[in-house]
């Protein structure tokens, strides 16, 4: 199996390319237009696929993109038997101006933390609204994860507009604005566009999806750190006998050259490897820089030593470890968060780039209660990677509920962590 079969491979589960092309049949290019990335977000069969794919097509006429079916985004078993999406697809398409990495997140609410890592790699996000229902659970709990991670640019695309009349359209985007304002983001004057996503896709409806096109196109040009050593969080990954292991993630930081020398890090393991090959979305290219969604080749690297989450850097560049200070405010009731506080010892979900991991919360208080904020020394099982400033979320496993964001303000030497129980971690650190 070649790189780019097995890069396809990826693609029928998560990553929809522009072409099937074989990679031996291309020689390695650099990327001209700038890179985007963007995805949709909102409730369960609100359309968000429909128009994923619709837009790939409104593109193929005017020949910048392949034309993706909704079945190849919606293609998992799982996703079939239940006519819902559960993994994250990655769409590859371009406009006149930018090259989009579009991440369809899953609106299933047993699947948010799929959500979760795919806001994290995105600049800004679609929101889709069905004109049919207006606001939805997951509506609201998409549009508060995406204000978590930092993200601050929101399009609403009110979708089903055909089926319904103009004054329950008002109605719907009045619904919408006060929502965004309600979660930060700027409702007054966000773009909200009406439409419909399957006419679209059939041929009969398309300057909506134009108009979209063109409001994206429009919004400003995210700053990328291109200067700093190359950081890049694995979001999956698929053997290729032979030759490596292909791991696909969006490049956070640096640049990353073919047949650079690099380490990947996180969840106990480090390995070192060299990038042999780089592709995006089935094309061979000789780098990758800040906000390119890729696929690298690691020679000689097995599919078990790396998984989801581990984070491919140049050497040196990626820190672990499993024990942090952090700046943390636990979400209100009126924020969708808890009624209740919570004590200090407290274990739960961490959400973290692209991994998740229980974690011990050892507050600077006793007791935090909604609304407030605090300070906290979190401790995981396993050693992960972390940067200064990156942002967390914490999920409650029971209730599936997000209660609290946070922020890493320190990354402390691993600790030890006994019989792999958190309550018994060793005072001292690993040296």
């Amino acid at each position: 199996m070649g790189f780019c079969d097995a890069y396809w491979g990826l693609a029928h589960r998560k990553t929809i390319a522009y072409a099937a092309v074989r990679c031996s049949s291309q020689s390695a290019q650099i990327i001209s237009k700038p890179n985007y990335n963007v995805g949709t977000i909102g409730h369960i069969d609100h359309g968000k696929t429909t128009l994923t794919a619709a837009i790939t097509h409104v593109l193929a006429k005017q020949g910048l993109a392949k034309p993706v079916k909704f079945d190849e985004i919606d293609k998992a078993k799982e996703e079939k038997k239940r006519g819902i999406t559960i993994n994250i697809a990655h769409i590859g398409y371009e406009s006149r101006t930018r090259r989009y990495s579009h991440t369809d997140c899953p609106g299933h609410s047993d699947f948010i933390k799929n959500m979760i890592c795919g806001t994290a790699q995105m600049d800004a996000a679609v929101l889709v609204v069905a004109a049919t229902d207006g606001v939805m659970a997951q509506t609201k709990e998409h549009l508060i994860l995406a204000r978590q991670i930092g993200l601050k640019h929101i399009v609403v695309f009110i979708n089903k507009a055909d089926l319904v009349e103009d004054d329950v359209l008002d109605l719907v985007e009045i619904e919408v604005r006060e929502l965004l304002s309600a979660h930060g983001f700027d409702g007054d004057n966000a773009a909200v566009i009406r439409g419909s996503a399957l006419c679209a896709l059939e041929g009969k409806d398309v300057d909506s999806i134009n108009e979209l096109l063109k409001v994206l196109d429009a919004l400003p040009e995210p700053q990328r750190n291109q200067d700093e050593a190359l950081i890049m969080p694995i979001s999956s990954r698929t053997a290729i006998t032979g030759r490596g292991t292909v791991v696909v993630g969006t490049v956070e930081q640096g640049i990353l050259k073919k047949g650079e020398k690099v380490e990947i890090r996180g969840d106990g393991k480090d390995v070192s490897t060299v990038a042999s090959d780089i592709q995006v979305f089935g094309k061979s290219v000789k780098e990758v820089r800040a906000g390119d969604h890729c696929g690298v080749l690691c020679r000689g690297v097995k599919a078990d030593q790396v998984s989801r989450g581990m984070w491919l850097g140049h050497i040196g560049a990626v820190n672990v470890t499993n024990s942090i200070k952090a700046e943390m405010y636990l979400l209100s009731e009126e924020e969708n968060g808890r009624r209740v506080g919570i004590r200090s010892g407290f274990t739960d979900k961490l959400f973290c780039s692209t991994w998740d991991q229980v974690a011990r919360f050892e507050l600077s208080q006793e007791l935090l209660m909604p609304g407030e904020h605090t300070q906290a020394t979190v401790t995981l099982m396993r050693n992960m990677p972390f940067r200064k400033g990156i942002p967390f979320t914490l999920r409650d496993g029971s209730t599936k509920q997000t209660i609290a964001r946070g922020i890493v303000s320190e990354l402390l030497p691993p600790v030890t962590v006994e019989r792999y129980n958190l309550k018994k971690t060793a005072s001292h650190h690993e040296d």
